[in-house]
């Protein structure tokens, strides 16, 4: 089961480095406009995968900042954004690096962000979920460059799994 989840943090950092890739190539009002998306825009939805992401990692690991919510902007600039999904990308390719099978049985308890509660579940299907979490909204911000009329990157695993870095898990 560790080595799914090596897969799908290392199929992450490369799917977020293309996607982020294909952003830098619009402009400024390109990145910012209201396409009808959930979080409207490529900006709003690139912070949103940052934000779950960093809200996902502070449940799992007990560090790091959590906003207190989904559409929080932290990063409005795309490079600044660039930079921390990058540290955020290492981060959890280092953190699930260091788990072990009896961790990924294991459970572990947070607090809901939304409707506040107290959740306790297993760390391998909340796993499934963050990954599974991310691949959702980088569909959506794959629709927004395809409705902005830009040639979105193909992020299928398969063609990950034909990169050098892929090809390890293969």
């Amino acid at each position: 089961m560790k080595r799914h989840f090596e897969m799908m943090a290392a199929y992450n950092r490369w799917a977020n480095g293309l996607l982020y890739e294909a952003a830098a190539g619009l402009s400024a009002e390109e990145y910012a406009r209201d396409v009808g998306a959930f979080f409207k825009s490529m900006v709003g939805t690139l912070n949103h995968i940052l934000v779950a992401d960093r809200i996902w990692m502070k449940r799992f690991t007990g560090k790091g900042g959590a906003p207190a919510r989904l559409d929080a902007i932290l990063h409005p600039a795309l490079p600044s954004l660039k930079q921390a999904r990058e540290a955020e990308d290492e981060r959890v390719v280092d953190w699930i690096a260091g788990l072990d099978e009896k961790a990924l049985q294991g459970r572990f308890t947070y607090m809901t962000v939304v409707n506040p509660r107290t959740i306790s579940q297993r760390l391998a299907p909340a796993l499934t979920h963050f990954f599974n979490h991310q691949t959702h909204h980088r569909g959506q911000a794959h629709m927004i460059l395809s409705v902005l009329g830009k040639e979105p990157p193909s992020l299928d695993m398969i063609y990950f799994h034909r990169t050098p870095e892929g090809r390890e898990f293969s």
